[in-house]
């Protein structure tokens, strides 16, 4: 797949989906939101068992690119509120997408930097990398990241750092819940590789269901859970996939998917 601001790779199972601007830090601009959309969407029906989304280059994301905020700065309402849609789009296609996602941060990450992090299922930061939702220090807010930042980190976390904008790094970010791991920088590649390995364990179907689970129960209240929540144990127990799995483990053999059957 040929594109501008975005490359995207297939390696053992493991989609790489690479932002590709290092000379701007990897900063947003419109062609690269849509690059990442396409990127994504082209991976729905692709055979890789999860996606690494990460920034080519020494930085994850600057945020918004300079010459880009001065093209929406002198665009009207509706055009911002296209461009605005278009980013909310994209978070919500990586915060939705049916295979886990992991984002591999090898440095800085700005403003909608973050929010491509929090729509992410798992994080994987180099030592030494900071983090900031900058935007209030130019008199805007991070709107459209701010509920997948929030659910990710909690309000109180999202109280103290986008309030003031202040840089945070990557331990900070560990403790917050944003990122899951730090390792030092000639670890991550090697860190990533591994937890790819580990969610490719499981049983695709499965892991599709259990993100919808993990969502479902995170967003409904609990008494509305209880029917749907029976309903798909069973519809999986009785699943080819299911199945196979049960029958693996009591065989004591691996199941059919760990041998690319």
């Amino acid at each position: 797949m040929e594109l501008a601001t975005v490359k995207v790779h297939t390696l053992n199972g493991t989609a790489y989906i690479t932002m590709n601007r290092p000379e701007r830090r990897n900063a947003f601009n419109s062609q690269m939101v849509a690059d990442l959309t396409e990127a994504f969407r082209s991976m729905l029906d692709n055979e890789s068992r999860c996606i690494v989304l990460s920034g080519e280059g020494s930085a994850f994301s600057a945020g918004a690119d300079l010459n880009y905020m001065k093209q929406i700065r002198d665009a009207g309402k509706e055009a911002n509120l296209a461009d605005a849609m278009a980013l909310a789009d994209l978070l919500d296609l990586i915060y939705t997408f049916p295979k886990p996602v992991i984002a591999q941060i090898p440095g800085p990450a700005i403003g909608g930097g973050l929010g491509l992090i929090a729509a992410c299922d798992m994080a994987i930061a180099k030592q030494g990398s900071f983090f900031a939702f900058s935007e209030v220090k130019l008199g805007l807010i991070p709107a459209v990241i701010g509920p997948f930042v929030v659910k990710k980190i909690g309000e109180s976390a999202a109280r103290r750092y986008m309030l003031t904008g202040d840089r945070f790094h990557a331990e900070t970010a560990r403790e917050m819940g944003l990122v899951h791991q730090v390792v030092v920088h000639g670890d991550l590649d090697n860190a990533v590789r591994k937890l790819a390995e580990t969610v490719e364990q499981a049983g695709p179907n499965a892991l599709t269901a259990c993100k919808e689970l993990i969502r479902r129960c995170g967003e409904e209240p609990l008494d509305s859970l209880k029917e749907w929540t029976a309903q798909q144990i069973a519809t999986l127990r009785a699943s080819d996939e299911g199945q196979e799995g049960m029958a693996s483990f009591l065989d004591k053999r691996e199941p059919s998917w760990r041998k690319g059957v």
